[in-house]
């Protein structure tokens, strides 16, 4: 089996996933408290099922939050400060030329915001990707994109909005597997109800029955 260098972007906690602070405001004061607490269970329940894939043997964090640095380093991730600090595509370009210093062999970029994502669904996708030189998985709505994986080259990432179609103009093929814990992305409340349908990871889970909240 190929074995791949997974990189996942993590923003500071006061500037991600500003579109979730509905549910989480009520919890608090302007910037929630939760709401950070939120941010690192997505991240960490990301980050533990890619872990746990065997086509994963490494793991990347880039972040200059030392909170989340913290959190995934526990996991057992490595993790390399954003340098660039030029917005999220410097960042995972920057994360792969240093996963390829660090080891050698094909790197694929992975969104921090997969709670429900599934080992082998990641493997699966990874072992597609290989047949291919650059190749992508779209998120659940069709026009984002949820991971990147290049064989050889530059990662060339071009995520934000329309990144599906701007991947595919960059010459990377997209996969079709039934894969829903990968393609399902949080970026809203809507989201997130979503992906616990799917099954959410125990950090997720455990924060969200903490504050109660229904999925239903």
């Amino acid at each position: 089996m190929q074995q791949w260098s997974v990189v996942v972007p993590a923003k500071r906690l006061v500037a991600a996933k500003t579109r979730l602070t509905p549910l989480t405001a009520a919890l608090g004061d302007e910037l929630p408290a939760g709401h950070a607490d939120l941010v690192l269970a997505l991240l960490a329940d990301t980050v533990s099922a890619a872990l746990a894939a065997p086509a994963v043997h490494l793991l990347l964090v880039v972040t200059d939050d030392p909170q989340a640095a913290e959190v995934v380093t526990a996991l057992g991730a490595h993790t390399v400060g954003d340098e660039p600090d030029r917005g999220l595509n410097a960042a995972l370009a920057h994360g792969a030329r240093r996963a390829r210093e660090m080891t050698a062999g094909p790197v694929a970029a992975l969104s921090s915001d997969l709670p429900a994502l599934r080992p082998e669904e990641l493997t699966a996708a990874l072992q597609a990707a290989a047949a291919v030189p650059r190749a992508f998985v779209a998120d659940a709505a069709g026009s984002g994109t949820t991971l990147l994986a290049v064989r050889e080259g530059e990662l060339e990432p071009r995520f934000g909005p329309g990144s599906a179609a701007a991947h595919t103009a960059g010459g990377a093929t997209p996969l079709d597997g039934d894969w829903p814990g990968l393609r399902q992305d949080v970026d809203t409340p809507g989201d997130l109800h979503t992906a616990c349908w799917i099954g959410v990871g125990p950090r997720t889970a455990g924060f969200l029955s903490a504050i109660s909240w229904s999925s239903g």
